[in-house]
């Protein structure tokens, strides 16, 4: 419990369809909480680290109920600000073999939307913090959110505090006037850890492996093709100790291959590849990815391809696991990177 570990951003309600029923279909949502960077504290807490998620949430019995959700899984809160009038929602419709998944936002001039600068005391949250983590969703929420969201890394900067991103290039968020082409590399340039998926460098900064289309992989990448992104991303972004991509070959709706790749400005580490034939739910699976690769960093410190193998494996998991959260522990995760994979009965 020795490392703290802060991440910032919006958490949500999730109102999914029940199995695989369509909007249209389903007369019942299921109502649970997720949000990429609260997904990240929740899997650190499950591995018995001291995870503290910062947010604005409204005072209403919606947000207590996310409050506590949040408690129940081990996550401290002690810095949520509170104010405003709701809380974001997204409504997730689950795809199966060639349909894909849907996910409908409905979180326009939610609490965390309204946040503004000087609203949250970075040098006290930060007080004992070894790791601060963010994603790009959180600049692509509204101006204020990218505002606080800078002062965060600026803070933790001035700190000695690592700071960790997840690019998460969500096109349907940027809609506040400004792109993430012009917002993001200020907040990626205060960032020690960059982790992406095969298209986040393209879509936020141009960079692309060559000859890449990420539709038609067929559910087969070649991780080498991802050192030249790597490679670029290091050279504009020069703070950047390691570049983390994640691999997902998209076979159907319920059937890809992941896996990963980290570049440490001399070396390019490739994960095992996973066949995951009958997925449960992979939203979420990146935040679960993030979660296990600061836990790898912190925990296996020297042997970056550990810690690429626990966060790989850690995801693989999160794809069997209904809901946002990564309910997994440290020895489920290392028994799968030892190679039981066979799902028999524990006993």
């Amino acid at each position: 419990m020795d490392n703290k570990i802060v991440t910032f951003g919006e958490i949500m309600l999730r109102l999914a369809t029940p199995g695989f029923l369509r909007f249209s279909q389903c007369s019942e949502l299921s109502a649970t909480f997720g949000g990429g960077e609260a997904n990240v504290a929740v899997s650190l807490a499950n591995y018995g680290m001291n995870a503290e998620f910062v947010t604005r949430l409204p005072e209403n019995d919606i947000a207590e109920s996310c409050i506590k959700d949040l408690h129940k899984n081990g996550v401290k809160t002690s810095y949520i600000i509170r104010g405003g009038d709701r809380m974001g929602i997204y409504f997730l419709e689950t795809g199966a073999v060639s349909r894909p998944s849907k996910v409908v936002y409905d979180r326009a001039h939610s609490a965390i939307a309204e946040v503004e600068k000087g609203m949250i005391d970075w040098e006290e949250v930060f007080k004992g913090a070894t790791w601060f983590h963010w994603t790009g969703i959180t600049p692509a929420i509204s101006q204020g959110a990218a505002e606080v969201c800078l002062e965060a890394v600026q803070t933790a900067n001035r700190l000695g505090i690592p700071v960790s991103c997840d690019l998460n290039y969500r096109k349907n968020l940027w809609k506040y006037g400004k792109s993430a082409s012009e917002v993001m590399p200020e907040l990626v340039a205060g960032s020690d850890i960059i982790l992406g998926n095969e298209e986040d460098a393209e879509k936020v900064f141009g960079i692309k492996p060559e000859g890449f289309d990420a539709a038609a992989t067929g559910g087969c990448i070649d991780a080498a093709k991802f050192e030249s992104v790597c490679t670029q991303l290091m050279r504009r972004f020069p703070r950047a100790k390691k570049v983390i991509i994640t691999l997902r070959g998209s076979i159907n709706a319920n059937h890809n291959t992941w896996s990963g790749v980290l570049y440490d400005g001399d070396k390019l580490y490739q994960s095992p590849r996973y066949d995951i034939t009958h997925i449960v739910d992979r939203v979420g699976g990146g935040d679960s990815f993030m979660g296990g690769l600061i836990y790898g960093l912190l925990t296996y410190k020297g042997d970056d391809q550990k810690a690429l193998d626990f966060a790989v494996a850690a995801s693989c998991l999160k794809h069997t696991i209904y809901g946002d959260y990564n309910q997994v522990s440290v020895k489920e995760v290392e028994n799968l990177m030892n190679g039981d994979g066979s799902g028999r009965v524990s006993r």
